[in-house]
């Protein structure tokens, strides 16, 4: 026996829906696609190595230091020694390693390290962009050179805000084109659509609470992998059910009239 409900009297699956509805659909979610994958590749590049381990691998202690610090070295430490580690040449970031060890001495700075700066990191870090440090000066380059604490609230607050509003709208996009989908049960379509939502606010949440309590690092991962497989199954659906999928009977039968449901 047939023991789905049928369908909602509102709900239009997507081969009821005009050829420019659908067309709409495919290119956000292709474009959407796209723009996901980099930015998990972003998650990667920004993370990876932070905690001055194999800067290939991102690793539980790499989301540790990014949020609450080392503790032990300084903001140019951290850096030198995870993600920035290829920007510069071993002998050059050996001496600038060896010049904050020391004290950071101006006298040095003016000698020796200005010289590599101007070279090899004023082209991002020449204070244009006001969410990088300067180091156009020995009082820029000296600010980095304090233990590494992690993010600070200001800056968790402003990527905060910009999370918040712009995986809100990607994931609201994705789940509208879903809504579409021919999903049994129906409470399993709709734990997909709400389960991003809830881990948007774990995964920022979870940036704050690292700093009090390390753990909350994996917490922090598990939200980011359920938002990636919430949309994997959501775009993958949607694109598969808008042009390679037959409409399911209960769906054929509403459109034909006459079409005997199955029994």
């Amino acid at each position: 026996m047939n023991d789905q409900p049928p369908p909602h009297r509102l709900y239009r699956h997507y081969s009821e829906l005009p050829y420019s509805i659908r067309v709409l659909f495919t290119c956000v979610l292709l474009v959407l696609g796209l723009g996901y994958l980099f930015a998990l590749l972003n998650i990667y590049y920004t993370y990876a190595g932070r905690a001055g381990g194999n800067p290939l691998m991102l690793s539980y202690e790499d989301i540790v230091v990014a949020y609450s610090g080392s503790g032990k070295g300084s903001i140019l430490e951290g850096a030198l020694s995870g993600p920035m580690s290829g920007m510069l040449p071993p002998d050059e970031r050996a001496t600038i390693l060896t010049w904050v060890r020391e004290g950071a001495a101006q006298s040095t700075y003016d000698t020796t390290i200005q010289p590599i700066i101007a070279k090899r990191c004023l082209t991002c870090h020449d204070g244009s962009n006001p969410h990088l440090p300067t180091l156009s000066n020995f009082d820029g380059l000296k600010k980095v050179t304090a233990l590494d604490t992690g993010a600070s609230i200001a800056t968790l607050v402003r990527v905060s805000h910009i999370h918040l509003f712009g995986l809100t709208f990607i994931f609201f996009i994705v789940g509208l084109a879903f809504t579409h989908a021919y999903v049994r049960p129906v409470w399993f379509k709709c734990a997909v659509i709400a389960m991003p939502f809830l881990a948007i606010v774990i995964d920022v949440s979870s940036w704050y609470l690292i700093k009090l309590f390390h753990p909350f690092a994996w917490v922090e991962i598990g939200a980011g992998a359920l938002m990636a497989a919430c949309f994997g199954v959501m775009w993958v659906t949607t694109l598969y059910q808008m042009w390679f999928m037959k409409p399911p009977a209960a769906i054929l039968h509403r459109m034909g009239g006459d079409i005997p449901l199955p029994v």
